[in-house]
């Protein structure tokens, strides 16, 4: 039973995606995936089976379906779940990924997989267990292609990554020349899944550092600040920690901000901008954007 997985597949109305994922997220799944299917999306996300009941699966299925009633969605959700063993898990990822060239300099490489002998990329080998973050997701790969921009020049920066999940983007960093590279995310999973991908690029604990926590233990852990900060999760979490995130920034600070959808783009930048912070550019990409900012 222990190693046990619910998989949840939800097929939706493309407007309801982001609220269903912070549904899940407070459901306690830790990683969201999502397939278009027409004019449809499907989402799948995976939860221990010991974390939740058929009963939770039924009140989970009612919230969504109210969820769509309330915004006026007229076609309502359709969700379905089935118990599968972490075997299983894997051979899932096996089958539906492949390696991924992102930006200019990035090669995102499964962990099962063998990347080319003679690539100039640099090459991210990945197993995400179950963390969300393999860079085929819009908002993953804005960042990895904004992350690069910022060491085109500068290589010797200190970076901070905000719910790190699979480890993808602080061990970018690290390879794009970060000394040191302090990843934290709440959920242990995700911590376990960093450290994992983390020895798997073979980079040295004392370069990539991964904790459980939020912005207070970064806070912890380098009281002086940051020279860069990675923020990949969803809006309304970014807006919480903005006030907190401003602790961690030097005057010359940057760092970049995603999982927010194009109408919450406003609401995001004026919360930045309230605590003296500039946004430099916007990237777009599908109905996601990425704030690459600045402090003024």
């Amino acid at each position: 039973m222990s190693n046990n997985w619910w998989k949840i597949q939800i097929l939706c109305d493309p407007s309801l995606e982001e609220l269903i994922f912070w549904r899940l997220e407070k459901f306690g799944c830790p990683g969201t995936a999502t397939e278009v299917k027409g004019k449809q999306h499907w989402i799948t996300a995976y939860i221990p089976v010991k974390l939740a009941s058929l009963g939770n699966l039924a009140a989970l299925e009612l919230s969504l379906k109210q969820d769509a009633m309330a915004f006026g969605v007229d076609l309502l959700p359709v969700i379905k779940w089935q118990e599968i063993h972490e075997e299983d898990w894997g051979r899932n990822w096996k089958k539906h990924w492949d390696m991924t060239e992102i930006g200019d300099r990035f090669l995102i490489c499964p962990a099962w997989l063998s990347p080319p002998e003679n690539t100039s990329r640099l090459v991210v080998r990945l197993d995400p267990g179950i963390a969300f973050g393999t860079g085929t997701h819009p908002t993953t790969s804005l960042c990895l292609e904004v992350l690069e921009m910022h060491f085109t020049v500068k290589t010797n920066q200190i970076i901070a990554d905000i719910g790190c999940g699979s480890g993808i983007l602080s061990i970018a960093a690290s390879l794009l020349g970060a000394p040191q590279v302090y990843g934290v995310d709440i959920d242990p999973l995700a911590v376990y899944a960093t450290k994992n991908n983390r020895n798997l690029n073979q980079i040295d604990d004392k370069k990539l550092m991964v904790e459980t926590g939020s912005v207070e233990k970064l806070i912890k852990l380098k009281s002086d600040g940051f020279d860069g900060i990675m923020c990949n999760i969803l809006a309304e979490t970014i807006i919480e920690l903005i006030p907190q995130m401003t602790n961690l920034a030097k005057p010359t600070t940057w760092a970049i901000l995603s999982g927010i959808l194009l109408e919450q783009t406003a609401e995001v930048t004026h919360v930045v901008e309230e605590y003296g912070w500039i946004v430099a550019t916007i990237w777009q990409r599908e109905k996601w954007c990425c704030l690459n900012i600045r402090r003024s």
